[in-house]
């Protein structure tokens, strides 16, 4: 009997992480301006996401850095304008910047970063969008983020 109730716990122990969510997501970008992905669905039972940011290509970050930025939707040509304004030292980000609900740090070829999102903040029916601030990347480097 006790056998039977140790071999239940341990299969319910080993089961468990098959019912948690997935609280993140590997992103990476080339240099090729391409995200390998263009929308993420963040779990609404995650207290944080984690965004696992890697830069695939091989350019500096000078020519072809690449970050991973969120804000609203709506947000998202301001943020990047005044970020061109901020420049390359800045990660082309405005500093304290509140319409940045998350971002990592502007990479070169090979160098990874990561984002931790407080999801707490968003608002499932929102429009997020995920984008590159490096100038001009934005065009195509942006994906959709969703609360499921």
């Amino acid at each position: 009997m006790f056998r039977f109730a140790a071999i239940a716990a341990a299969s319910l122990v080993l089961a468990a992480p098959a019912f948690a969510a997935d609280c993140s997501v590997q992103v990476e970008a080339n240099d090729a301006m391409q995200f390998n992905t263009k929308s993420i669905d963040v779990p609404k039972s995650c207290k944080s996401f984690e965004v696992q940011f890697k830069h695939a290509g091989k350019l500096p970050k000078a020519s072809m850095g690449h970050n991973w930025v969120l804000a609203k939707t709506a947000d998202v040509d301001a943020v990047n304008k005044d970020g061109i304004a901020a420049g390359l030292a800045s990660g082309y980000l405005k500093a304290g910047d509140a319409r940045v609900i998350a971002a990592t740090k502007m990479l070169g070829g090979g160098e990874s970063d990561k984002a931790t999102i407080d999801v707490s903040k968003l608002k499932a029916g929102d429009a997020y969008t995920f984008f590159c601030s490096f100038p001009g990347h934005a065009a195509l480097m942006k994906g959709t983020l969703q609360i499921k």
